[in-house]
């Protein structure tokens, strides 16, 4: 990697800023100062300080944002912005994606990675990585049709889900599978329709309330451990 780039990947500069930089002598590659940035390093190997600090390189990166509603749960898309649009540069073109998806019109909790193994895992039917949603309704559902207990879905038995009414319309819902409109067709099934849904919690970490629609942060050390955990 480009040691211009190892700066802008680790948030430590942006490429003019390194450049700069460099040239007052103010980066060093294994003790010695580096002049140019444009020459490759071992982002793996190398040390790099940065005005005398060390920069410290994360081969995954694991990202929370709360998404809004209009915008897809997609790395690319040549019609519609994407949550990778969201990003700034250089995040926008690192190959990130989302672990798992939401609805277009559904907001809250998304995760973007590229850490494809663990992504690979928590969305693995046999991890049962809990997903929790808030739901508005627009009417009362028949509790009758017993949906926590599954339904036929694609030709099989939806797993149990847990349902939490706060009113006769609103409340929340845990599932551990994440079929194609699932919740929505739960509740048709029993006779209603969600007019809102909002991911609050995915495998163990939950969506940082004091992040708006669209924002975004990086997950701190303890909550990636809580998803590794979860994954195994």
């Amino acid at each position: 990697m480009r040691l211009d780039k190892f700066l802008s990947v680790t948030k430590t500069a942006t490429r003019s800023e390194a450049a700069k930089a460099a040239k007052q002598g103010r980066i060093t590659v294994n003790g010695k100062v580096a002049y140019d940035c444009s020459f490759h390093i071992d982002e793996n190997a190398d040390t790099v300080t940065y005005c005398g600090r060390t920069v410290v390189y994360k081969r995954f990166i694991w990202i929370m944002m709360n998404k809004p509603s209009g915008i897809l749960s997609a790395s690319t898309d040549k019609k519609a912005k994407t949550v990778i649009d969201l990003l700034p540069p250089p995040l926008n073109t690192m190959g990130l994606f989302p672990c798992g998806r939401l609805d277009k019109d559904t907001v809250g909790l998304i995760m973007l990675t590229n850490d494809g193994e663990l992504s690979h895992k928590l969305l693995s039917p046999k991890k049962h990585a809990e997903k929790l949603y808030r739901f508005k309704l627009a009417r009362p559902y028949d509790k009758s049709k017993n949906i926590e207990n599954g339904i036929m879905m694609d030709g099989k038995l939806t797993k149990p889900a847990v349902i939490s009414m706060q009113s006769e319309t609103e409340g929340q819902i845990t599932l551990t599978e994440g079929k194609y409109h699932q919740i929505k067709r739960m509740f048709e099934y029993a006779g209603s329709e969600v007019t809102f849904l909002e991911r609050l919690s995915f495998g163990g970490v939950t969506l940082d309330p004091s992040l708006d629609r669209g924002q975004w942060r990086y997950l701190t050390e303890s909550e990636e451990h809580t998803l590794r955990n979860n994954a195994e």
